[in-house]
């Protein structure tokens, strides 16, 4: 086989970074196996190790060359594409890796809704089988970008007769689907990046289940796990909040002190911990797809955020009380760190909601990483439609 630098060697080649439009040059890094090098052959990779992707990226990024939209585009790459690769029919990745990673399609999460947000066992949005299709009626809540988006990934209930967890379908969803409803959310921020969505009589085909009838919690927790690895990882030093800090420092003389040069030490370490627990947790993922240590990195990630964006307020006070725009507006993008200090704080908040609450973090990491007693679940085996809400 040629070698892995090669194939990037001549796919520079043969489309000009520079000059070839985005979509294009994706679309043929994707046929080249070059998109995610871990994934099999036709499928966007070459079923090479995890660990060479980063070659691969920093090689691309070196041409120049444009890559996927880590941001836009966060939900479909690090969510929707493993979970199908791990539950999908041929004829669904077929359908819906290309586009995903060339960013023609943008992806959402259908997941948490009003009275299931921290338990997300508890949807119960409900999906009726009518043939080959499904009638899908519910409520969901905390949705990210599902104003930009064309594509979702929805978690449903179809059967009540059994325990929450046993009864529950994974699904694509077009957006553009009769019944689907988009209404925004305001933020603290003053934005709308979340969104609330109605589905009223929305018709699924049979073909777009991702997994077995009954199966969803399964492809859930896969999503989940990604998810938190993909929130919590980073690759770069001084990435993130702490990066905008440093810069901040070294560029302005006036912020600093002794004791702020301490607390600044420390959170970079802290933030450089981070840093290396993800990468020791992608080389376990050789294996196979995260595990529960993926709540340990995601849980130190919003914390982390929460802190280092309050000391870029300490080390600049006035700047914190500017603001961009108080305004409601339909956010474009899910990146904040291009955004005005006053602005980051009040995001961080979040992030210690999306993704999974803080609280329900430490409840995993307590029970499936460090073994201890579960809480009590009265719910536990008892059938969905029996539990009260």
């Amino acid at each position: 086989m040629t070698d892995l630098m090669d194939r990037v060697r001549l796919l520079l080649e043969r489309f000009d970074p520079t000059t070839t439009p985005r979509e294009e040059f994706l679309g043929a890094r994707f046929d080249a196996g070059l998109a995610w090098v871990h994934f099999p052959e036709g499928r966007g990779g070459l079923g090479l190790s995890r660990r060479r992707q980063g070659e691969v990226d920093d090689a691309f990024a070196a041409a120049g060359a444009p890559g996927p939209d880590l941001v836009r585009g966060a939900i479909g790459l690090g969510m929707a594409a493993p979970t199908m690769l791990a539950f999908g029919e041929d004829a669904m990745l077929d359908r819906y890796l290309r586009p995903l990673y060339t960013g023609e399609e943008t992806w959402c999460q259908l997941f948490s809704e009003p009275g299931a947000g921290s338990d997300l066992a508890a949807v119960a949005t409900r999906a009726v089988r009518d043939g080959e299709e499904w009638v899908v009626d519910g409520q969901k809540v905390w949705t990210s970008g599902a104003h930009l988006s064309q594509r979702a990934i929805l978690l449903a209930r179809t059967d009540v007769d059994v325990p929450k967890h046993a009864g529950m379908t994974y699904f694509v969803l077009d957006m553009s689907t009769p019944g689907v409803e988009v209404r925004p959310l305001r933020q603290i921020t003053g934005e709308a990046e979340f969104n609330e969505v109605f589905l009223t009589g929305v018709r699924i085909p049979d073909a777009d289940r991702i997994g077995e009838v009954g199966e969803g919690w399964k492809a859930a927790t896969t999503t989940l796990n990604n998810e938190r690895v993909a929130i919590g990882a980073g690759r770069a030093r001084e990435s993130g909040q702490i990066g905008l800090v440093a810069g901040r420092w070294r560029e302005d003389p006036g912020v600093r002190s002794p004791e702020k040069r301490s607390e600044l030490l420390h959170w970079w370490v802290e933030c450089e911990v981070t840093r290396l627990a993800g990468e020791l947790l992608g080389q376990q993922m050789e294996a196979g797809q995260p595990g529960p240590q993926s709540s340990a990195l995601k849980l130190s990630f919003a914390r982390l955020a929460q802190q280092v964006s309050g000391f870029a307020l300490e080390l600049d006070p006035d700047e914190g009380l500017t603001y961009d725009d108080w305004t409601m507006t339909r956010t474009t993008t899910n990146s904040f760190l291009a955004r005005g200090p006053g602005f980051r704080y009040l995001r961080a908040k979040g992030n210690s909601i999306e993704g999974g609450t803080s609280e329900i973090m430490r409840g995993v990491i307590a029970e499936r990483v460090l073994g201890l007693p579960p809480e009590h679940r009265p719910d536990k085996g008892v059938p969905f439609k029996d539990v009260p809400r």
